[in-house]
């Protein structure tokens, strides 16, 4: 049988990295020089893309592989106290247990995600990490996970939080399920037309069962 796989966003997906983050981006708006945002502001970026963030930002596009690496490294100072998505562990577990393959892609630095999935006795559950750094692109990490592990394209589906992600999965045509939950909202996300869109964990178990059929249909015609 071939193997069915589900491929994960970290950030804002499993771990609940948003205030964290949003944080550290405030702390170095001075740095490099952009505005920091208030919590008002920062609920209107949930409805923006990610192209439209960076534009609306101002910030060089010169700086943004330089904040990006900031952050990620002030990200670790913090990760092993940071918890997952609430209802998360139970679902990654179920996934587990049904004879999912899980994996993750994220544009976070693979270091933290092993000390978060290792602080939240995780890690035993997921068989490969990539990670990129760069905003853009992801369809690039999501196509190398896939052709390393020899992955069938029709049983492997993403699950993100971001505009970004669904585009990225769209490109490497896998399955993508949006979730609302973490930094994008769901108006925002449905405009990008994900295969399916989830407002909280326990969806995600049914969207799954009705993809990966739909998808080894599709590739079978």
């Amino acid at each position: 049988m071939t193997a069915r796989v589900i491929l994960f966003d970290f950030d804002g997906t499993i771990a609940d990295t948003y205030q964290a983050l949003a944080k550290i981006t405030n702390e170095l708006s001075t740095e490099f020089g952009y505005k920091a945002l208030d919590q008002k502001e920062l609920l209107l970026l949930k409805n923006l893309s990610s192209r439209e963030i960076v534009k609306r930002s101002e910030i060089s596009i010169f700086k943004i592989p330089f904040l990006v690496r900031r952050v990620r490294a002030e990200l670790s100072k913090e990760i092993a106290e940071l918890p997952p998505i609430e209802d998360m562990t139970q679902i990654l577990f179920e996934l587990k247990n049904r004879g999912y393959i899980l994996g993750i892609v994220t544009s976070n630095i693979k270091e933290n995600v092993e000390i978060f999935l290792a602080n939240n006795q995780l890690n035993s559950l997921f068989s490969y990490i990539y990670s990129s750094t760069a905003i853009f692109g992801k369809h690039r990490v999501i196509n190398q996970a896939i052709k390393n592990n020899k992955l069938n394209k029709s049983n492997v589906i993403y699950v993100g939080d971001e505009t970004r992600d669904i585009r990225s999965a769209r490109k490497s045509n896998i399955g993508v399920i949006a979730v609302s939950w973490g930094f994008n909202s769901a108006e925002i996300l449905q405009e990008y037309q994900p295969d399916y869109l989830v407002n909280q964990p326990q969806e995600l178990l049914k969207a799954i069962a009705l993809l990966h059929p739909q998808r080894a249909k599709t590739a079978a015609n």
